[in-house]
């Protein structure tokens, strides 16, 4: 393995959490999966479309998202919304986020407190 794909598969395992607060944050707005992925492009957070859509499944399941059919246009879409128990969890992941964070920088900056 070169340093190259190295750097990559750490940084694969750090994003991949963060995904999942994303979402959570981004559908306090209702939306549908495409509009999410181009959303969380245009924000810089990068997701593949075979990992969104089976992760908007999975939080469904969890009862962290919910959805409803649009039937009104010509294609029907599903939309997700994030549930109470995903803004709970949103909140806490948030906090923690934030601690985390702080952690870090203080590491980076050599404080050892």
């Amino acid at each position: 393995m070169n340093e190259d794909e190295l750097t990559q598969g750490h940084l694969q395992e750090l994003r991949r959490g963060t995904v999942v607060l994303a979402c959570l944050c981004r559908l306090r707005t209702p939306d549908y999966g495409y509009a999410l992925l181009e959303s969380l492009e245009r924000l810089g957070i990068h997701v593949d479309a075979n990992t969104l859509y089976p992760l908007l499944r999975r939080l469904e399941k969890q009862g962290l998202l919910t959805s409803e059919w649009n039937t009104a246009e010509s294609r029907p879409r599903k939309f997700y919304r994030t549930s109470p128990a995903g803004e709970d969890l949103a909140a806490t992941l948030t906090a923690d986020w934030d601690r985390l964070t702080a952690s870090l920088h203080r590491l980076a900056e050599g404080e050892e407190k």
